[in-house]
């Protein structure tokens, strides 16, 4: 399985982005994508997540009403689309994907695969 981001870069405070992971997963079965960041000396924490098959999603309090995932199976991509981008959104973002639960939707351990990772700067 591989998870490739794209789609990062710097902007100005207010800005937008949209992050973008195509993934492999031929013979590999999933229900959830997640996106994940990274700042420096921080720990990686939950950003959004999908349940693939449903379209259930779910949001750090954080990022609620500016970020939004979105899922394109025929394109096997997942977005993340980043507005009234904020100072502190600065991280490195990974997308992630795995078979899990709900409740652990936002959680890095439960994801099995990931990618590089690609660096918003704001």
């Amino acid at each position: 399985v591989q998870l490739v981001e794209s789609g990062g870069g710097s902007v100005q405070a207010g800005g937008s982005l949209r992050l973008s992971c195509v993934f492999s997963a031929y013979g590999y079965t999933y229900n959830y994508m997640g996106w994940f960041r990274q700042a420096p000396g921080k720990e990686r924490e939950g950003v959004a997540a999908m349940h693939t098959p449903g379209g259930s999603t779910y949001y750090n309090d954080a990022v609620k009403g500016r970020f939004t995932i979105s899922f394109d199976r025929a394109k096997n991509t997942v977005y993340l689309q980043m507005d009234s981008l904020k100072p502190e959104d600065t991280a490195t973002y990974y997308c992630a994907s795995g078979v899990l639960g709900a409740a652990v939707a936002l959680m890095s351990r439960s994801y099995k695969y990931w990618g590089q990772g690609t660096q918003v700067t704001v």
